[in-house]
């Protein structure tokens, strides 16, 4: 959770994070646990799309990892702010030898400055024993108290690499929301996808036991026929080879369903213990949902919103904006360190030795400048650089992501348009094989031709099936590329 001063800024990543911790803390107290007849029923109710994405973004661990990102800039920051911490400062010194044998200690406490370079200092000052009088530690027997600043008036003034570090670090902080929405967007999308290819491979499952089904009652009544010698043997003998042959597609049927499953369960998880969920079949809703017809008038105002939220725009701006605090900082480094100091020293003790003031005060000056200042104006050209490379990075990105989004949109286009010839194409498939069928019954044509259109009826479903699937997956990527999934 980023700070700035004393305000706290919650970021949509927070404010999830702490939605899971409150469903986690509440769930002792939720009651008594459910009854029997309330678990039967749960298992039988349709598992939705919602529940599987509330299920990402409160228990799903790669989102819960990148949150962690927030964490990693606030400790970063915190850290950043170490450079301006109140400083305890404290030493001595002593001659074992010579003509003078004085010995001074001193504690000081210094303070960094975060509005103005320098800091201002303050502490306790205290020698004894024989010193020379040019001695600038000399007090007098109680000690003297210090209290002095110092002021940069050119270089490191307006900006210094403690504050730079500092101001990019609470950058840094901005900069994990859209490394994490990003990858939010990504979850958001693969558990969308995961879960109509879960339905999807259900609904083509059905199809194909409903298939077999059908061959298994014919092969009775064919078995009938040719016990009173209505039909020859050879006849069941095929459509028992159809019926094998359906057999196997249940199987396969089947196993694409259980890798369904298993996919879906990486994103559907259990709201306690945070372990994967296999959707049991009779949790597989009937039908997939009612879609509308995707607006193209839409996709202008879709584009404007999506370089307006999608996070490599603010990731670009918020990188920007750290490189040129390096530019200013580069530039600071070309001028020349001009920095002034005043120290006061105030004597505690009544009686004073002659040669010492009760109150001293010492003001300093100094001036520094390299004269090539090679490494100022390297730095310089390395922060413009990254700036027109960050500039070129951003158009492009406009660009790309308006590639996304036409594209997504011409997708979902087609996806809608393939899904409606698809029912008409079941439409047809049907009507030839009730007709067929019918056919069959007045003896007009065989059982072959009656399985041909009966594989083109089931063909049919399947392609509607996977074309539904496809309709939404296409629309969840349409909603990736617009970022509504905030």
């Amino acid at each position: 959770m980023p700070t700035v001063g004393n305000t706290i800024r919650l970021t949509p990543q927070a404010i999830n994070r702490c939605r899971a911790a409150m469903v986690a803390l509440m769930l002792p107290f939720a009651g008594v646990e459910a009854a029997p007849e309330e678990k039967e029923k749960e298992k039988s109710r349709p598992l939705l799309l919602t529940e599987v994405l509330q299920s990402v973004k409160t228990q799903y661990p790669p989102y819960l990892a990148a949150m962690i990102e927030q964490d990693i800039a606030n400790g970063r920051a915190r850290q950043a702010m170490g450079a301006f911490d109140l400083n305890l400062n404290a030493g001595g010194s002593f001659a074992p030898s010579g003509y003078y044998d004085g010995q001074t200690a001193y504690t000081m406490l210094e303070q960094p400055l975060t509005n103005w370079g320098g800091g201002v200092y303050g502490g306790y000052r205290l020698s004894s024993g024989f010193l020379p009088n040019y001695n600038k530690d000399r007090t007098s027997t109680d000690g003297a108290g210090i209290l002095g600043f110092r002021i940069p008036l050119l270089r490191d003034g307006t900006i210094d690499r403690r504050r730079a570090t500092l101001w990019q670090a609470q950058i840094d902080q901005e900069l994990a929301d859209p490394i994490i929405f990003r990858q939010y967007l990504d979850f958001i999308r693969a558990a969308t996808i995961s879960y109509y290819g879960w339905l999807s491979a259900g609904q083509r499952l059905s199809l194909t036991e409903e298939l077999l089904r059908v061959a298994k009652e014919r092969d009775s009544a064919i078995a009938q026929q040719v016990k009173n010698g209505a039909s020859a043997p050879i006849v069941q003998v095929d459509n028992q080879r159809l019926v094998v042959s359906r057999e196997i597609a249940v199987v396969q049927a089947r196993r694409r369903l259980q890798a369904a499953t298993i996919e879906l369960s990486l994103f559907y998880r259990d709201l306690r213990s945070a372990e994967p969920i296999l959707a049991p079949r009779t949790r597989l809703p009937s039908a997939f949902p009612t879609h509308s017809h995707p607006a193209e008038s839409q996709l202008t105002v879709d584009i404007a919103k999506a370089l307006i939220f999608r996070p490599e725009m603010r990731r670009i701006e918020l990188t920007l904006e750290k490189t040129g605090i390096d530019r200013r900082l580069a530039k600071n480094n070309l001028l020349p360190s001009l920095e002034l100091g005043v120290q006061a020293a105030q004597g505690t003790s009544s009686r004073l030795p002659s040669a010492l003031e009760r109150t001293e005060i010492e003001a300093k000056i100094e001036f520094k400048v390299p004269l090539q200042r090679r490494e100022a104006k390297g730095r310089v050209e390395v922060a413009d650089a990254q700036i027109e490379r960050l500039n070129q990075e951003m158009l492009f990105a406009r660009q790309r992501i308006t590639a996304d989004v036409r594209d997504s949109h011409s997708a979902l286009l087609a996806a809608h348009e393939v899904l409606l010839q698809t029912r008409r194409n079941v439409d047809l498939a049907q009507q030839l094989a009730t007709a067929e069928a019918e056919r069959l019954k007045q003896g007009a044509t065989d059982l072959l031709a009656l399985q041909i259109r009966e594989q083109a009826s089931f063909d049919a479903k399947v392609l509607e099936v996977e074309a539904q699937s496809e309709y939404f997956r296409a629309h969840a990527n349409y909603r990736a590329a617009i970022a509504s999934d905030k």
